[in-house]
């Protein structure tokens, strides 16, 4: 995945970040998250919400919750990776004025206000918080910047002994404004949408602490895995134990589901992410289930073609697949009993309607009528027409298993539907 953290905004020229990644709410919802950011502030502080890790399902459950654990839903849910972000007016204009990304990415109100962007414009069915997966990082010991050219820096990169001493277990404390911004997500969209969380995989936030920041080659932590495994096992078993406290919190505070992007397992070998990654997010879905058992996990690496198999070993609900797989072959490999998401390629976004329309009924058709989230196989790109993401998810909006997938057949009226 060519960007510095895996999910979700298109940040600046130089690279790309991570805010995870349509069902119409009430006019008096519609209302609500319309008004000012000044009233909105003001209602906020008078709201409460209760929000513990649930053991069981409930009729009540978001769609896209549903079609993650894999039951029936009337249609295929929908949001994107990197719904919010450049592409956007809206935001081009908030980032003028709050040109700093950490800024934008740590202040509780402007988290809510980006994040609430995409769902204001165009009803996505999941409303990812705008965040980074390189966010925690200072509340375990490792503090970067991000430069304008150059994205995610780590000055003081983790390649030794030495390094591993300056990490300590995860300060959730540090991280109150992701929690608070979780919370009013989820009373501002009530039950109308899924408020999704995320965080990076073990070996995806290794590479940076490992390369100081973003690398097109990975040298220096694949040199590692030979010439000091002992120094990143260590690493990687103490990112496991944040992250996993990480998602609880974020749980805990809100979110509906996670998604776990290990943007930088597609650059090893199959046989190495058995080693180096597959173990450590399986440690992390066996301890999230433990405390949050109902919670749906998604896994996402870009390039994952060759990972398929591997991926359903880990234990997550949901496999995201890219858009360098089809549909109908990933259904095949992985089986009816893990839902998917996926995997339109975001450059059909700047196609005419009608081929979008056509390429949406594809994807639906082949993933089938039970355990799919529609989404693309990568984030929304830069300069993407607002226009088609509007209509990606108003297509959505219009489909119904129980129709579309009786009258229409791999050959006959796929271009018909267009909104």
């Amino acid at each position: 995945m060519g960007l510095s953290t895996p999910a979700s905004v298109n940040s600046s020229p130089g690279w790309k970040s991570s805010s995870l990644f349509v069902q119409s709410g009430a006019s008096s919802t519609c209302a609500t998250l319309r008004g000012s950011m000044a009233s909105s502030k003001r209602k906020r502080a008078q709201k409460k919400v209760s929000v513990t890790c649930s053991s069981s399902s409930s009729s009540s459950d978001p769609l896209l919750v549903k079609a993650a654990r894999g039951e029936p839903v009337s249609r295929p849910p929908a949001w994107m990776m990197r719904q919010a972000g450049r592409y956007m007016a809206v935001y081009r204009k908030l980032a003028e004025k709050y040109p700093s990304f950490r800024e934008r990415s740590e202040t509780t109100d402007l988290i809510v206000e980006i994040s609430l962007q995409p769902w204001e414009a165009f009803r996505p069915d999941g409303v990812i918080i705008f965040s980074d997966i390189l966010t925690p990082l200072p509340a375990f010991g490792v503090p970067f910047d991000i430069e304008d050219i150059r994205g995610p820096v780590i000055q003081s990169p983790i390649v030794s002994e030495e390094g591993l001493k300056t990490l300590h277990p995860i300060d959730l404390d540090k991280l109150q404004f992701v929690g608070e911004s979780l919370k009013i997500l989820r009373q501002e969209v009530g039950g109308h949408a899924a408020v999704l969380g995320f965080v990076g995989a073990p070996w995806t936030i290794a590479t940076y602490i490992v390369e100081g920041g973003s690398t097109s080659t990975y040298t220096t932590i694949k040199s590692m895995c030979h010439t000091a495994p002992h120094v990143l096992r260590a690493l990687l078993s103490h990112l496991t134990q944040a992250i996993s406290d990480y998602i609880v919190f974020q749980v805990e505070a809100g979110a509906h589901c996670i998604q776990i992007f290990d943007s930088w397992g597609g650059q090893l070998p199959p046989s190495m992410w058995d080693s180096w990654s597959k173990p450590y997010i399986q440690e992390i879905v066996s301890s999230v289930r433990k405390r949050c058992p109902k919670t749906p996990l998604v896994l996402y690496i870009n390039g994952n073609g060759g990972l398929l198999e591997r991926m359903k070993g880990t234990g997550v609900d949901v496999i995201g697949l890219d858009w360098t797989v089809d549909m109908a072959d990933g259904r095949k490999r992985l089986g009816s009993e893990i839902s998917v998401q996926g995997n339109v390629d975001p450059a059909y976004l700047f196609s005419p309607l009608p081929s979008l329309t056509e390429e949406i009924l594809r994807v639906v058709r082949s993933a089938g009528p039970r355990g799919h989230i529609l989404n693309l196989g990568h984030g929304v790109l830069v300069r993407t027409p607002e226009e088609s993401v509007r209509h990606f998810f108003e297509v959505a909006r219009s489909l119904n298993y129980d129709t579309f997938l009786q009258t229409q057949t791999p050959t006959e009226g796929i271009g018909s539907l267009v909104i």
